[in-house]
This record gives C-alpha cells, structure tokens and sequence, in this order.
C-alpha cells in the first residue's frame, strides 16, 4: 500500500529557458530544483515530465511531415529531461531518466516496476520522450504516467497562475477558477491540456492541480497539496 504522496510534476519547456525564451536558463532550472530537493526531503514521491518547447513547437511547422515534426519534439523533451536530471544531481538529489524509446545507453528504456523502486528508494524520475509516439502530446504522456504509476495527482506549472473562462492575457475581466471539475474543462474545452489528456483524466479519475511557476516556493507548497492556483477535481 502506498502512504507517500506521490506527484507527477508538469513544467512547461519554456518556462525553462526563462527570460531568453529558448535554451536553458540555468538559475531558472536551478530555483527549480531547490524547491523539488525540499519536498524529495519531506517525502514526497515526485516524477517530472517537461515539454520540449524550448527547442522545438512542431506544430507550428508546415514545411515537414508532422510524425517527424513529433519525433522531433520527443526528442526535445529527452535533452530537457537529462539537463535538468543532471542540475538537480549537482543540487543532491538522486534521479533517474527514463524514456518511452530506447536512447542508447544515456536514458533507462521505461517500465513501471523499474520506475516504481526508483520513486521508493527516493529518486527523483524523469519521463521523457512523450507516450514515444506522434499524434499525442506530451500533456497525454503526462497523463498516462500519472496513471500508470498511480500518482495522487498531476501538478501543472503554468506560465499562468490557474485556470481562467477566458485568456487573462486578452480579457482583464477573466474570472480564475478556484475549483472545477474535469467535466467542465472538458466541456468547456478550456485548454488546459489538450482533449485527448483530458478525457484521459476524466475517465481514469485523474485529480489535476494548475499553478503559476513564478509564485514563491509554489512547487515545494503544490507538492505538499497547497495549491495556490486551481483544483481539477474528478
């Protein structure tokens, strides 16, 4: 039986490269981790998945095939992955990496029992390279993790500090949501995650936390189930 909190984390790519918008910025990547290294110590069993938008937004490139445009996209989310395994280990943290393809000898090829004993013995787990096929995006990839290491939520780090009915960047009377359901994301297809991660939450009874990565030790106070932004409840 599972007593640890256990939470797959969601940071976006570009969150990552900070103020110059591609790359890595490493204070940023480093603030990161130090908010992760708190909760690691307070017991909290947290995998990371981070999108590749840093590197590469395959849908916005007509010019090639989109499962290449994917692949490439996959691959985006494995160099994050190792980058940002490797600051967290400079920070004193364990990790490990794992991918839904084969990387040669530099990621471990995913399962859950091996990914499950790296989580128990305190390690934090990456997971890159999506669902390791096109047509889903990370935010699926994200999903089915989740479920299949049965985590007790999905923790999204957000440029934006929750969930709104409207874009507050375009509309400053935006109402910010508190709590909604799954449902009504769905219905309302307020963007969140794409559809298909949606419905995959709803119909796997999935609970989802949105909040701004800027806000002081929001990861560290979103791991411990202090969300300062919204509840997707199921």
């Amino acid at each position: 039986m599972q007593h640890n909190r256990r939470v797959l984390l969601k940071l976006s790519g570009e969150a990552l490269a900070g103020p110059k918008k591609t790359g890595f910025d490493e204070e940023t990547v480093k603030a990161v981790a130090e908010q992760v290294k708190k909760s690691v110590a307070q017991g909290v069993e947290i995998a990371i998945v981070i999108g590749g938008g840093n590197f590469w937004r395959g849908r916005t490139s007509n010019a090639i095939d989109r499962v290449k445009a994917d692949q490439i996209g996959m691959l985006a989310t494995v160099m994050n992955c190792i980058y940002v395994s490797e600051i967290f280990r400079t920070a004193g943290m364990q990790t490990e990496v794992f991918t839904a393809f084969p990387v040669g000898t530099m990621t471990v090829p995913f399962s859950k029992d091996a990914a499950n004993a790296a989580l128990a013995a305190g390690k934090v787990v990456f997971f890159g390279g999506g669902t390791g096929h096109p047509y889903f995006s990370t935010d699926t990839g994200v999903v089915l993790r989740a479920i299949e290491m049965e985590a007790d939520e999905i923790l999204l780090a957000k440029a934006v500090d929750g969930i709104y009915d409207s874009d507050p960047k375009l509309n400053p009377q935006a109402k910010k949501y508190d709590t909604i359901s799954i449902e009504d994301v769905v219905e309302q297809k307020l963007g969140v995650m794409d559809l298909a991660a949606s419905i995959l939450c709803l119909e796997n009874r999935m609970p989802m936390a949105v909040f701004g990565l800027e806000g002081e030790n929001s990861i560290a106070e979103a791991m411990l189930g202090h969300i300062t932004g919204t509840r997707v409840t199921v």
